[in-house]
């Protein structure tokens, strides 16, 4: 593709003689560039790319684009004010705008993105259609299961993934990250989700405000008769549908309120039943996981569904025969009558759902096992602490991730965190799996074993016993004791 194909949405000139220069591919990584490759230097958290700018040029680039006056270079380079927010662009225009062909499904908010996206992937392809899905356990296109390593991809990963794509809907997890990092540059969405909006994060966008505003900006890639899904039973949805509102966009709303679009009337928790009142017509969903959370999180599902144009009963029948996620309230029920469960909850809000649903589906005794994540936002922690103080029966803090955290600066944030809560519920058992071997051994008929943090996620450090997961751990002492 010619040069000034590339950068025609840039705002920036260059000089004719090389507007007609031919470019075979684009890098962010200069160990990914080859011959006549452009090269996007972008100024990271850890490395900054303009420093990689003479390695991309000796292998192959043939002009670099960047936001950092440089000196002379051998190859023409492009200044423009913002490195992140230009390479989506210029990966829109390489891989000829992909999205185009696509019904783009973005669902962003702190909890519940990974299961709403999973309910509605199965809802469309029981009912006839294909689906890709980006996020973040795994991408799925064209019916084959690729690693993750973001919950949103960089844009330039994106684009590729978008363009090999032949599925007719795309489904994507977008991530606060995602959004200020400008990696859905390009893209826009028949159907935005809203899930809800809960400390995290915090480390990186520094208020909640911030932090909505920046979950906010998904909505502005909406397209023109798009489709915003709001779950207002939160202080941050509610005044999400008000400013989408203000903006004319189409809102359908979830809530108890009966104001709106979608309201829930009833809860039957034994059978995960919920009951929806839409547009005058009462509307009986079954969820296929347990939980207040889970329940909100299949609704979502089933609206998009439904503007989609799938028949309601269709809808219903699909949800039914949905199998669970892999790490999402992943139920294990064990030799000696206890339930272990296996959840990504990370945030309070989402440990209190959690320990919550524990309680209403029957646990007798409720010992909650998670630990907190080194360089992280430790600003969260203690009110994750005051909600597994208040509604579970015991709790033990562990290791979880310790990224440049050392071993002992962690344990000792463990026993100083645990010794704020004086109830003597919580005890500090740093090896992540002799913890759940602990709860396990000491777990009776009906009691219930809440592993929370990592879900789906694999374990970065090694521990006592040769496992790699929680889920894999819970199993491999499972089949130890029969």
């Amino acid at each position: 593709m010619k040069l000034k194909q590339l950068i025609n949405a840039l705002e920036v000139e260059i000089k004719p003689e090389i507007a007609d220069l031919s470019i075979k591919g684009l890098a962010e990584n200069s160990v990914d560039v080859l011959k006549d490759y452009m090269f996007v230097a972008i100024k990271g958290f850890k490395t900054d790319g303009h420093n990689y700018i003479d390695d991309a040029i000796k292998r192959g680039a043939c002009v670099i684009v960047g936001e950092m006056d440089i000196g002379f270079l051998p190859i023409p380079y492009i200044k423009v004010a913002n490195s992140r927010k230009a390479l989506g662009i210029i990966a829109n225009n390489f891989y000829h705008n992909p999205s185009k062909h696509k019904i783009m499904i973005g669902i962003t908010g702190t909890n519940g993105k990974t299961t709403i996206s999973y309910i509605l992937k199965h809802i469309l392809e029981s009912n006839g259609h294909t689906c890709s899905l980006f996020g973040s356990i795994q991408n799925i296109i064209n019916g084959e299961v690729y690693d993750s390593k973001n919950t949103t991809p960089s844009s330039l990963v994106l684009q590729k993934l978008l363009s090999d794509s032949k599925d007719e809907i795309v489904i994507m997890e977008v991530s606060s990250h995602g959004l200020s990092q400008f990696r859905v540059e390009g893209i826009t969405f028949d159907y935005c989700l809203f899930t809800n909006l809960d400390h995290e994060h915090l480390d990186y966008h520094e208020t909640m405000e911030e932090y909505f505003q920046t979950k906010l900006s998904l909505f502005d890639h909406l397209k023109v008769n798009g489709h915003a899904i709001v779950n207002t039973d939160n202080v941050w949805g509610k005044k999400l549908a008000l400013m989408l509102n203000e903006k004319n966009i189409n809102v359908y709303s979830l809530g108890q309120s009966k104001d709106s679009t979608f309201q829930i009337v009833d809860f039957n928790f034994e059978n995960s039943v919920v009951l929806v009142v839409e547009s005058n017509e009462n509307v009986q969903i079954t969820s296929p996981m347990i939980g207040l959370h889970n329940i909100y999180n299949t609704v979502m599902a089933y609206i998009t569904a439904k503007l989609f144009g799938i028949e309601k009963d269709d809808i219903i029948n699909s949800v039914k025969l949905f199998k669970g996620v892999k790490g999402r309230f992943e139920i294990i029920k064990l030799h000696n009558g206890a339930t272990a469960v296996v959840d990504y909850a990370h945030t309070a809000d989402a440990v209190f759902h959690c320990l919550t649903a524990s309680k209403k589906y029957g646990a007798k005794k409720v010992t909650h096992i998670f630990g907190f994540r080194g360089d992280r936002d430790e600003s969260k922690r203690q009110g994750i602490l005051a909600v597994t103080s208040e509604f579970s029966d015991e709790f033990i803090l562990t290791v979880d991730d310790l990224n440049s955290v050392s071993l002992n600066e962690m344990i000792d944030s463990l026993y100083k965190l645990n010794s704020h809560y004086a109830n003597n519920k919580g005890i500090v058992m740093p090896d992540r799996t002799s913890a759940i071997k602990w709860a396990i051994e000491n777990s009776q008929q009906d009691d219930w074993i809440l592993i929370t943090g990592k879900g789906h996620e694999t374990y970065k450090q090694m521990f006592s016993m040769p496992t790699t997961s929680d889920t894999e751990t819970v199993l491999y002492i499972e089949n130890k004791e029969q």
